[in-house]
């Protein structure tokens, strides 16, 4: 009977109410559930909060439709990349102009204002954050892994 309470109920205010009451459902009807979910077992030691969490939020996903289109997409070309042998290429990263960036290099502060194109760093503009980063440090930098964002 549990087990039905928690298939077949669909809507926010089920998933809410589902939520609520899944941490006093045994192991038994969570490793069920996540078989169901997943399409196998858990893992034999997975601990009771865990399934929890992992039963709950596949109720929230069903609940919403799923994943946006665009990370089921990056999901899908990382487990490609994995399963190919190859590390997955970072998520390109997006600055907002107007953004300031702070670096500490042997003992001075270094401030860059990211521009529309470009990024200001000492009063002059430079086409990107790995030129900032050549002039302050005097050798071949990634900008962004230089700042932090990567």
């Amino acid at each position: 009977m549990v087990r039905n309470a928690m298939r077949h109920r669909i809507g926010e205010e089920a998933v809410a109410d589902e939520l609520a009451g899944l941490s006093e459902f045994p192991d038994r009807i969570l490793r069920e559930r996540w078989q169901e979910m997943f399409g196998t077992a858990p893992p034999s030691r997975t601990s009771h909060a865990l399934l929890v969490r992992a039963v709950g939020h596949c109720l929230q996903e069903k609940a919403t439709g799923g994943r946006v289109a665009s990370v089921r997409r990056r999901l899908e070309r990382v487990t490609s990349d994995l399963d190919a042998g190859r590390t997955p290429a970072a998520a390109p990263t997006t600055i907002k102009p107007g953004t300031r960036l702070l670096r500490e290099w042997q003992g001075r502060m270094h401030e860059v204002i990211i521009l529309e194109e470009g990024a200001l760093y000492d009063g002059r503009t430079w086409t990107s954050l790995s030129a900032v980063a050549r002039e302050i440090t005097g050798a071949r930098w990634s900008g962004p892994r230089f700042f932090g964002l990567k």
